[in-house]
């Protein structure tokens, strides 16, 4: 009986912080949003977090999904989650970034690509914005073939095999990241346009081909350096990311 009162209290605690989103394949399992104080270049700065699952079974029996998650071994899986500043949801005006996590750049702060910049300087953009959100794509490692994939990857850059070049030596396309996920969860906090804070036009088609109202683009060039030169320019004349003297000629 306790331990049924207790289920029951938990419950009622998370049931109005979780969301179900239902998608033609799956459900996706949104929970926020929670409290995130964050240090950002010196000072704290409070965010809105969600984290979200992409399940097969669709229920909104949250107690059986809770029950679950004890045997589900989600810490050797990877979940996305978003930060969201301001009111996103029904602010006029909110910009975006659509990022894809990199172990080495984002944690170790690695020079040999960008990512790292990027990620502080879009959650910075956004506040200074007063209107946005920070998603985070935790299954898009290497342009979506893994770490492990990519650690072989970088060896291979180090035998002069551009990223390009590396990925698909091992058998891999390019780039394999597929955005629908996250703009399921995107359409379920805002129905209103956004500015998308990218060099990648493929992010952008993604967003369109979806349905989203898309405002306007915004470039994230910096942090170049003798370390990252020739990955830079791999990703504008071989993954056709927009460069920076387009981006001050068309912006």
């Amino acid at each position: 009986m306790l331990q049924t009162m207790v289920k029951s209290r938990i419950v009622s605690i998370l049931e109005d912080k979780i969301q179900l989103i239902k998608t033609e394949k799956s459900a996706i399992y949104l929970v926020g949003p929670i409290q995130l104080p964050v240090n950002l270049y010196g000072e704290t700065v409070n965010f809105q977090w969600y984290c979200w699952l992409n399940c097969e079974e669709e229920t909104e029996d949250f107690n059986r999904m809770i029950e679950k998650l004890s045997s589900a071994n989600l810490a050797e899986l990877q979940q996305s989650s978003v930060l969201t500043y301001g009111d996103f949801s029904y602010g006029d005006d909110a910009i975006i970034r659509m990022h894809s996590i990199c172990h080495t750049g984002d944690i170790f702060g690695s020079k040999r690509c960008d990512c790292g910049f990027q990620l502080k300087q879009s959650m910075k953009n956004i506040v200074e914005h007063g209107t946005g959100a920070l998603f985070y794509l935790a299954n898009h490692e290497g342009r979506g073939i893994g770490l492990f994939s990519k650690a072989m990857a970088y060896i291979l850059q180090e035998y002069n095999y551009d990223t390009v070049e590396a990925n698909e030596a091992l058998g891999f396309a390019d780039d394999s990241r597929n955005y629908s996920d996250a703009i399921n969860v995107l359409k379920a906090l805002r129905s209103k346009p956004v500015t998308l804070m990218t060099n990648n036009p493929k992010k952008l088609e993604a967003l369109k081909y979806a349905g989203l109202l898309v405002s306007g683009r915004e470039s994230l060039w910096g942090d170049r350096s003798e370390f990252n030169e020739k990955y830079l320019e791999t990703k504008v004349n071989r993954s056709g990311h927009i460069g920076e003297e387009e981006t001050c000629s068309n912006d």
